[in-house]
């Protein structure tokens, strides 16, 4: 696989240039198929090494908690604004490895998420006496009704659409033959300005009526 054939969500992660993390550059040359000419006894014993740094890795995090000063971790989530995307995919993608790393491990992942939240925000506030109710739940978007969600729509009552029906929809409509990303983006774009628009008149016109009945 060359740099060309990669999705777009993992050119600057799959960057042949790029230092080493936790993946090597051979590493990464090896998982995307860009280097072939491995044994199979080479092949078993990269994918050994491999696994044997990410389980590193993982118990490398206990320590980067606990000492990492906290100027060195804001730097390293404050990216470049070109990396910016990229290292958000990256954040997206970590947490799913762990989500789907963890199923049948005997500590559910939700449980581990809780504990790992809570510990933040008792670092954060400086306080063990800090606790927090951390909410997790996977459910699965069944079907919709779509013509009830179209006269939704048509009727503008957004308020009336449920998040699972709105991911349901989106879904839907990009899978239909007559969806085109780009001139959604270009129809979207020429309506945002008039959107920003309509929102700054509500937000002074609320302004104006809380004061009249304030006074």
């Amino acid at each position: 696989m060359s740099q060309d054939d990669v999705p777009e969500s993992l050119r600057t992660a799959a960057d042949s240039d790029r230092p080493r993390g936790i993946l090597t550059p051979s590493d990464r040359d090896f998982l995307l198929g860009r280097k072939t000419d491995y044994t199979d006894h080479s092949k078993k014993q990269k994918r050994n090494r491999i696994r044997r740094r990410v389980r590193n890795a993982v118990l490398d995090f206990s320590i980067l908690f606990e000492y990492l000063e906290e100027r060195d971790r804001q730097t390293v989530f404050d990216p470049d604004d070109e990396d910016r995307d990229a290292y958000t995919q990256g954040i997206t993608d970590m947490l799913a490895f762990l989500h789907l790393g963890t199923m049948g491990y005997y500590t559910p992942f939700k449980d581990m998420l809780s504990e790992g939240v809570g510990k933040a925000e008792q670092q954060l506030a400086g306080s063990n006496y800090r606790m927090v109710n951390v909410e997790f739940n996977v459910e699965p978007v069944g079907q919709i009704d779509v013509d009830e969600v179209i006269n939704k729509l048509e009727n503008e009552e957004f308020a009336q659409l449920t998040d699972e029906e709105l991911r349901a929809f989106v879904r839907l409509l990009t899978m239909s033959d007559g969806f085109s990303p780009d001139a959604a983006r270009e129809n979207i774009q020429d309506r945002v300005d008039e959107f920003s628009q309509r929102l700054t008149e509500s937000a002074e016109t609320r302004e104006q009526k809380l004061e009249d009945l304030t006074n």
